[in-house]
């Protein structure tokens, strides 16, 4: 398995790979042949199923950019352990993914924030009902360029002066956030509006009156990746495995949290809340009408297997507790309807709780 190809690519790779799943949704002609994916290239295999496999289906999925990496190892594992079987991973956003979802139009949505509610009545509209699982832990992760030496820690009040809507064509510069810093361009990059990290960034650090529209926004993370590597002056935001796979080529900004100490994003503060107020879990939905479908219960569970788990530590995310896996396998198997947040915001939630 390469799972370096799997985050780590340029946008043009990674539009392609996109673009080659989606084509292999849609069912026209051959299956591509796509190495970083893992696609069937033979539609008409005769390889016999894995004992205890499925002997074959479709099983798609859209949406969080974010969680993508996940679910495209998983894909590649599970379709060499069930000959036959395809799944399809594209990226929409979590926005874009649940719009899909919501209209019958997948298996299993994306996302890296709970479904909203609008999104939930959309579901209810079309008659979708959808089991909510958490699939991992992550950190948002703030980072700038190599040459920046002065933003080393940030206080969440900072970036929020840096992105709120009312900094708009206001402040424009660094030194307008914090004076210490240099009289130089800001220059921002970060998630599109249909990002479910978009929204985390923004319920997180700025509230209710969301962020300025004056910055690069991109639902693909290698574009923010590429933006801030090309600014000295540049700062942006996305998931922590994006971090990991680029850290050669960018800087990390640790963040001062609750408690007064400067955190930077770590498999350890994440996993125990240190790294706050932008660790975070990350979740899949999957249809109820799906799950009736022998591959694609069988992909969930095997998202959930612990004997899988290594697979979401590889692409840069933190696996969840044992404690906290168990509930969502529960979860799974009654068929539990609905969302555990109710439409609201996940920021601060005490996930085993709430589960």
């Amino acid at each position: 398995m390469k799972l370096d190809l799997l985050i780590k690519r340029q946008s043009t790779g990674f539009l392609a790979g996109v673009l080659a799943l989606t084509l292999a949704a849609c069912g026209g002609g051959e299956a591509p042949t796509d190495e970083a994916t893992g696609a069937a290239t033979d539609e008409t295999t005769t390889e016999e199923p894995a004992e205890g496999g499925v002997e074959g289906g479709d099983v798609l999925i859209d949406g969080s950019s974010t969680v993508f990496p996940i679910s495209e190892a998983m894909a590649e594992e599970f379709m060499a352990a069930n000959a036959g079987t395809r799944v399809t991973v594209g990226v929409s956003g979590t926005g874009g993914g649940f719009k899909k979802f919501c209209a019958g139009e997948t298996d299993i949505s994306n996302a890296s924030r709970p479904i909203k509610a609008e999104e939930i009545e959309l579901c209810a509209e079309n008659g979708i009902e959808y089991v909510e699982l958490p699939i991992a832990y992550d950190g948002l992760s703030v980072v700038v360029n190599k040459e920046n030496d002065w933003a080393t820690c940030m206080k969440p009040d900072e970036l929020k002066t840096m992105w709120e809507a009312a900094a708009e064509g206001t402040i424009t510069n660094w030194n307008q956030v914090n004076p210490n810093y240099p009289d130089a361009p800001l220059g921002l990059y970060g998630a599109g509006t249909d990002s479910g990290t978009y929204d985390y960034f923004v319920e997180a650090l700025i509230g209710d009156e969301g962020s300025r529209g004056d910055y690069t926004a991109s639902e693909d993370d290698n574009v923010i990746v590429q933006g801030v590597e090309a600014d000295t002056n540049g700062i942006g935001f996305f998931g922590f495995a994006y971090y990991e796979e680029n850290a050669d080529k960018l800087g990390l900004v640790q963040i001062e949290n609750a408690a007064g100490e400067c955190v930077a994003p770590t498999v350890e503060t994440i996993k125990d809340g240190s790294y706050n107020p932008l660790s975070r879990p990350i979740f899949v939905y999957v249809s109820t009408a799906a799950l009736e479908k022998p591959q694609v219960q069988a992909y969930m569970e095997f998202n959930l297997d612990e004997a899988n788990a290594g697979l979401i530590t590889e692409v840069g995310y933190v696996g969840l507790p044992s404690e906290i896996l168990v509930k969502a396998k529960e979860r799974m198997a009654a068929k539990t309807v609905g969302s555990i947040f109710g439409g609201e915001a996940s920021v601060g939630v005490n996930l085993l709780e709430k589960l």
